[in-house]
């Protein structure tokens, strides 16, 4: 799929630590520092060949990496465990009339935050393929230099794992014991913490990837589709409902029928629409006009899916439930065949994944196009099933709606390996012309001058 086995410079932003500002090393030592290091470690030699001792470092005394590694994973699993009991035994104390109310309740206000949680781990992981592939992904994703590694967006993943699901606990608890209020407290404190995080001014968090996602929202308004979700959840903090069953009213005011989640829901698709726009505008590109379209299709399905509750439920059934049905169908197609042929350009078949040295993945997938066929159908299937979540009036079993938004995170992660996979190719490509190119002109310059020849 990509290049050789990843080298990473001894200035490269991936050796800096926690905050935003790189740590570089410098390379122009001075030979006076050498001969300084060389001079210590003779000595070093010579103290052990004459029996001598050396104090020990508190470097020496510290546990391997590998224990502290082993126990944080320990540690980890039993808080895991500590939070699922906790939770158990807090829905286990209510009566069974409530407790399915209960549960959605809780879901509706952590589901947002879980899903952007498994988003961090994936996002993750498609960094470390793309170092191991050796992929220069910051010039692809137009990365400054002050980027986030593989390893530290797994640390931010990590807490927001362990934060989530303790604020999740601690609000299951409250509430099962008689503290409503402490409990109402718990999901209003996270999502104010969570922006005091992004907007936090100080060059700590890693400050200039938090102004960078700020910008990046500001552009796209959140790449995920749980904004929906998030409305309502807004909406009851705001309308203090937190802990309370009242709102389960189909028409309350952030009921299932509210007019703002289909606004909500088309808001990401209408900026996208936008986007195209202003490119073709600036570039003069049809094929962003082709792009703005295939956003546009989402519209019908969020606009006809919305009517069911606004009107006779047999004029529902009989002319718009037929146009939603064709509205979704001709979205997930024309989705997934941008995705394979213009995203992807795999129209063809005709590539496969290289790696330039022997690796986990490349031993799995190298060469085999069985891994395209699979992308390509889970493509076409999970766009398909996307469509429920677009659609307001089915979105009644929370579970289901998780699930899939679940599994559209999943197709994401995986088109964008084949996504970075046909730009990485795309630039190879222009490299090897323009050294072509260098080549030829060269070979001409030296075969005039070996003729006697002045150009």
């Amino acid at each position: 799929m990509f290049g050789g086995l990843a080298t990473v410079p001894s200035n490269s932003p991936h050796l800096r630590k926690s905050g935003s500002r790189p740590v570089v090393s410098d390379l122009g030592i001075s030979d006076n520092e050498n001969g300084a290091e060389e001079g210590f470690l003779n000595l070093t030699e010579a103290n052990d060949m004459k029996g001598g001792s050396m104090p020990i470092s508190t470097a020496a005394i510290m546990p391997s990496p590998a224990l502290l590694w082993r126990f944080k994973v320990l540690l980890f699993f039993v808080w895991g465990f500590i939070c699922c009991k906790i939770g158990w035994d807090s829905v286990m104390r209510m009566s069974v009339d409530l407790r399915d109310l209960f549960l959605y309740e809780a879901f509706l206000y952590y589901n947002p935050l879980l899903l952007v949680t498994m988003m961090v781990w994936f996002w993750g992981i498609n960094l470390w393929v793309f170092a191991q592939a050796n992929v220069n992904y910051a010039k692809i994703f137009d990365l400054d230099q002050n980027h986030l590694t593989h390893r530290e967006i797994w640390k931010c993943a990590t807490w927001m794992t362990i934060v989530v699901p303790t604020s999740m606990t601690a609000y299951l608890y409250l509430y099962s014991h008689g503290e409503v209020s402490l409990a109402a407290s718990q999901p209003v404190l996270l999502y104010a913490a969570v922006a005091m995080i992004l907007i936090f001014p100080f060059d700590i968090f890693y400050l200039s990837s938090r102004f960078y996602l700020l910008r990046t929202l500001w552009r796209i308004v959140l790449p995920l589709q749980v904004l929906s979700d998030l409305e309502r959840s807004v909406c009851r903090m705001v309308h203090r409902q937190v802990a309370t069953i009242a709102w389960f009213e189909a028409d309350s005011v952030c009921g299932s029928h509210s007019v703002a989640i289909p606004l909500v829901l088309v808001l990401p698709y209408l900026f996208r629409l936008f986007q195209c726009l202003r490119q073709y505008k600036d570039t003069g590109e049809k094929t962003t006009l082709l792009n703005a379209l295939k956003y546009s299709t989402a519209v019908p399905v969020i606009y006809l899916s919305a009517l069911k509750y606004h009107v006779f439920p047999e004029k529902w059934t009989n002319f718009y439930r037929p146009l939603w049905l064709l509205s979704g169908v001709l979205n997930s197609l024309y989705s997934f065949y941008w995705d394979v042929t213009r995203d992807w350009d795999l129209s063809g078949f005709t590539r496969i994944f290289k790696f330039g040295k022997a690796h986990l993945l490349s031993n799995l997938i190298h060469g085999r196009k069985w891994v395209y066929f699979w992308v390509i159908s889970s493509n076409l299937i999970l766009r398909c099933t996307w469509t429920y979540k677009l659609s307001s009036h089915l979105r009644h079993n929370y579970l289901t709606v998780f699930a899939i938004t679940a599994l559209e995170i999943f197709r994401r992660f995986q088109w964008v390996f084949f996504r970075v996979e046909n730009e990485w190719n795309k630039m190879n490509s222009k490299s090897n012309i323009q050294l072509s190119m260098s080549d030829t002109a060269n070979e001409e310059e030296r075969l005039l001058v070996s003729n006697g020849h002045n150009v």
